[in-house]
């Protein structure tokens, strides 16, 4: 059994730090739970930390991971008794955010005027999304609240899960490319010009690529705000492009058509809609209602259109496996098999549950694979600059030598 250290509260707002043996987060925060102690963070000892990509800057919204702390500890003092005034009242004192801070004060002020937590959590849907809020209603209305609150931790952490491991894939290859661009800054600004001189000392003539290069060099030292600016404007533009409708088709169609990325998309977007599928079903939310609401939880265009005229099919009386069939084409393979074995045996939130589970590890398998078949890319690409600058600037060198001598 691994044994966690962990940093917890108490109901009264009293920091308490230990270590303890669990099976998991959620025994841990349990077993702290029966001590009167609200679990804050978990490390596991003996497993090393990945790089946390996440700050928590306003602009940015608030952390997967203190989305799941929160979830995680909601469900952990709902089901001690307290009141929600009450837990939101101690959530609000322990958030790290400013913006989840303030949104779970007034959330407590709407619950205390006897508002639905829904209806409360309704008025934040870029803290809690859609899926979250309608989760949280069918618990009010079916008593299960307990429940639905160890779902939505398990769904939130499980999504943190893949897209942890996604940004973990790429930070190498995003390190040697940031390398390769100081590297480039360097040898433009400061090399360059040297050479530039040198040559111009000679009064040889050059071959046209030298030329270029020095050209280059020359131009970029003199305005070299554009190092900065270029690369800004183009990322900005790029944001800007993709936030308008057909910006956003557009992207989703080269995702899906890229070699190697597409499989990362179906495999990424067909774990997450299942399992978002999985989670609403299994917490009594109408099969119909939960395509809705997962289609605009989806992040890809095409996996939310399927969903919706999904949902319109299935009005008309035909099973979800056919209704998902005319788009084979997006799912992996066996997802619709295993959803019409699902219908047929009558656990169709169980096998959704096991499909998620496997698709989030193919997922991960599939980002690992394209981060292997990236990284010898980039060095071949590095290997080829370097080679072409030499090329460019020994070769003329070499020349200009034997002019001179001769």
């Amino acid at each position: 059994m691994p044994n966690f250290s962990y940093k917890a509260k108490s109901f009264e707002g009293a920091d308490s730090s230990g270590k303890m043996q669990a099976v998991d987060e959620r025994e841990l925060a349990l077993a702290l739970k029966a001590q009167g102690l609200i679990l804050i963070d978990a490390a596991k000892e003996g497993k090393k930390r990945g790089l946390n990509m996440e700050i928590n800057v306003p602009f940015l919204g608030v952390s997967s991971t203190e989305k799941i702390m929160m979830t995680r500890n909601l469900g952990v003092m709902f089901s001690t008794g307290l009141s929600m005034v009450k837990i939101f009242d101690i959530l609000s004192i322990q958030s790290k955010s400013r913006q989840l801070k303030d949104a779970l004060a007034n959330i407590k002020d709407s619950v205390s005027k006897g508002e639905n937590l829904s209806d409360a959590l309704a008025r934040y849907p870029k803290i809690f999304n859609e899926l979250f809020v309608n989760m949280i209603k069918v618990g009010e209305e079916s008593g299960t609240l307990d429940e639905i609150f160890q779902i939505l931790a398990l769904q939130l952490g499980k999504e943190h899960e893949l897209k942890s491991k996604i940004k973990n894939a790429m930070t190498y290859p995003a390190i040697i490319v940031l390398v390769m661009l100081c590297v480039g800054v360097v040898i433009i600004t400061i090399v360059l010009p040297s050479l530039d001189t040198f040559f111009t000392s000679l009064n040889v003539p050059i071959p046209f690529y030298t030329r270029a290069v020095l050209w280059g060099g020359r131009f970029l030292s003199k305005n070299w705000w554009l190092l900065f600016a270029g690369p800004a404007a183009l990322v900005g533009a790029v944001m800007l492009i993709i936030r308008t409708p057909k910006g956003k088709w557009a992207l989703d169609t080269l995702l899906l058509r890229l070699p190697v990325v597409s499989q990362i998309v179906k495999k990424g977007n067909s774990a997450f809609l299942i399992r978002s599928l999985s989670s609403l079903i299994a917490s009594g939310v109408p099969l119909i209602r939960a395509l809705e609401i997962s289609s605009k939880t989806v992040g890809n265009q095409y996996f939310s259109k399927a969903l919706v005229e999904a949902a319109v099919k299935i009005k008309k009386g035909e099973k979800l496996s056919g209704a998902l069939r005319e788009h084979a084409n997006l799912f992996s393979f066996g997802v619709i098999e295993m959803m019409e074995v699902g219908e047929e045996t009558g656990k169709t939130a169980v096998i959704l549950k096991k499909l998620a589970e496997f698709y989030e590890q193919e997922a991960g398998a599939a980002v690992e694979k394209m981060a292997i078949l990236i990284e010898p890319m980039l060095i071949i690409f590095l290997g080829v600059s370097v080679g072409f600058f030499a090329f460019s600037i020994i070769q003329p060198m070499y020349s200009s030598l034997k002019f001179i001598g001769s």
